[in-house]
Parts: structure tokens; C-alpha cells; sequence
């Protein structure tokens, strides 16, 4: 696999699964419930690169007729910017960094409609896109402003999986493995999600592997 594939894969891991519903509107939240689901499945069901490319520029497609049918609301921009990161990350290449520059876009607009949506995922996204693209002048990674943003969301949402994950696997990537230990072992102790069982078994899964290579780092100490 290609060095800059490889940078850009883990990008909503984003990524990123978004958290509880719990808009004002029941219609637009059915709508975005069947984008998380539609995600989980290809992210974690679905086998094989094509077929998971496939899935996901399906999916961009959906989203993006969500996020037209709600103009100035925040959780379908999430949802679009998740599933473009995730696309981004089976792609790679120069037309992957192209998605995830589109997704950070979106999530700034979020951002700015209603930073606490989705329980603060729009930083926990914004955050793990940050420590996971590359810097300039390839891209615009930046670990000062991943640091920034995955502090908001656990500030929102601290019992949260998807903040404790990408915190804990940020905190890896930063060589404090104690600390990192520490959160992801939070992560694993969140409470499960009504609705999100195949996002939260993959997410776990994705825990226990990050947690096995901060073992692995302590134990060579």
C-alpha cells in the first residue's frame, strides 16, 4: 500500500461514527440514523476495497441530498463530511486529500450552525482529520489543532467511545503511552449505543488494536 494511502486510510477510521441523535426534527433525524447505519455497514461489513469504494461513494451521493433537503443544519454536514473522509480513506492519493480538504469544509460549517451536535462530534471530527492528513505542504494536518479539538470533545461528550478512541489513539501517535492507555481503556468502558451495535463492535475492535501496540511500546520500555 502506498505511504500516502497509508495516511490517509485511518481518516474516520473517521472517522469518526458520530453519536446520539437528538435534533428538534424526527424526519431529519431518520435521515441521518439511516446514514450512520448505512456507514457502519460498509465500513465494517462490507469486504474488499471496490466494494467498500463503491458503498461509500453511494453513500456521499445520499448524503448529500440530506444535507440539500436541510439547509443550515448541522447533523447532515457531519454525516457527509464522516462519509467523504471515509471514502477519502479507501481511495488515497491526491484525489483523497481532495474529499478530506471537502470534509473539513463541511465540518467547519457545522461548526459555526452548532458546535454541540451530535454530542461534539463535529470536533471529534475535525480533530481526527487533523492528526491523521498530512501536514503542509501536502495537506493541512496539524497536531496542535487535532489537540485543540479532541479536548472539546471529550469536554462535550467524555464518556464517549468515539472521543476516547481518537484521543487515545492521538495521545499514541504523540508517544505518551500511559495517558494513552489510560483513555482508550475509558473508551472501552463506554456504554453501548441503542441502534449503533455494528459501529460499536467495530469501533471496539478498533480500540483493542491501538491498546495492543501501546502494550507493545510500554513492554519495550
Amino acid at each position: 500500500m502506498r505511504a500516502d494511502k497509508k495516511l490517509i486510510l485511518a481518516t474516520l477510521s473517521l472517522l469518526l461514527a458520530g453519536s446520539a441523535l437528538a435534533s428538534t426534527d424526527p424526519a431529519m433525524d431518520a435521515k441521518v440514523a439511516e446514514l450512520q447505519a448505512g456507514w457502519a455497514h460498509v465500513k465494517y461489513e462490507v469486504k474488499g476495497e471496490d466494494a467498500q469504494l463503491s458503498g461509500m461513494e453511494a453513500l456521499a451521493g445520499q448524503a448529500k441530498t440530506v444535507t440539500a433537503a436541510y439547509p443550515g443544519k448541522a447533523e447532515p454536514l457531519i454525516w457527509e463530511a464522516i462519509i467523504l473522509s471515509s471514502e477519502a480513506g479507501i481511495k488515497g492519493g491526491m484525489g483523497a486529500l481532495s474529499l478530506v480538504k471537502e470534509a473539513k469544509a463541511k465540518l467547519e460549517t457545522a461548526e459555526q450552525i452548532d458546535p454541540t451536535a451530535l454530542d461534539g462530534s463535529v470536533h471529534t471530527s475535525l480533530g481526527s482529520l487533523y492528526y491523521q492528513v498530512p501536514g503542509f505542504p501536502i495537506g493541512f494536518g496539524s497536531d496542535k489543532k487535532a489537540k485543540v479539538y479532541l479536548e472539546k470533545a471529550l469536554a462535550l461528550n467524555p464518556d464517549g467511545i468515539d472521543p476516547n478512541y481518537f484521543y487515545g489513539d492521538f495521545l499514541f501517535r504523540q508517544g505518551e503511552y500511559a495517558k494513552a492507555r489510560d483513555v482508550l481503556n475509558h473508551a472501552l468502558a463506554a456504554a453501548p449505543r441503542p441502534g449503533r451495535e455494528i459501529a460499536d463492535a467495530g469501533r471496539r475492535e478498533e480500540i483493542n488494536a491501538v491498546l495492543a501496540q501501546v502494550e507493545t511500546k510500554v513492554a519495550r520500555r
